[in-house]
């Protein structure tokens, strides 16, 4: 049995969102950027400010996957902002939702899934959307299993470099 536990996020969190985030984005995703890139992305998307104001926001939720004290992963959902002509504002989006190397396997992922998608649901948040990489193909291949479609793409941008992501909506 998993002794990992999930609790809510508070706005007393995002010190510990952003070191988190940091950290398993560059695990995921860093070796695909120049240094630079990363280092500016990281410092604009995962800033301790930026995640206070973010959890503070009443359309937002986040989720903390902890195991013996340490946080191992983590969810954030909220109104949805991807750059597609049918977002409105009673959309929700599943914007991250990352676990540590070392912690993958064994449904932990999924627990933060389910979290957040119930969410979201519960709050009435639909359409839901997640912007995917084009690249990430177990993921794409999990959100189709979980109903989502593709409905378009955009240009991310990781400091000077744009990564091509695919637009999810289900509902």
């Amino acid at each position: 049995m998993d002794r990992a536990t999930l609790r809510h996020a508070s706005p007393d969190d995002a010190a510990l969102l952003a070191a988190l985030g940091a950290r398993t984005f560059t695990e995921t995703f860093g070796h695909l950027y120049p240094s630079e890139d990363l280092a500016a992305f990281l410092k604009h998307s995962y800033s301790t400010q930026r995640l206070a104001h973010y959890l503070a926001d009443p359309r937002a939720a986040a989720w903390i996957l902890e195991l013996e004290g340490e946080a191992i992963g983590y969810a954030l959902v909220g109104a949805c902002d991807l750059p597609h002509p049918e977002v409105t504002a009673t959309c929700g989006e599943l914007k991250r939702l990352y676990v540590l190397a070392d912690h993958r396997g064994g449904g932990r992922g999924g627990r933060l899934l389910d979290a957040a998608l119930s969410h979201l649901e519960a709050r009435g948040q639909r359409p839901i959307w997640i912007g995917v990489w084009s690249e990430n193909f177990g993921a794409q291949k999990l959100y189709g299993r979980l109903g989502f479609e593709k409905v378009g793409e955009y240009e991310f941008p990781v400091g000077g470099t744009r990564d091509r992501e695919f637009i999810l909506r289900r509902g």
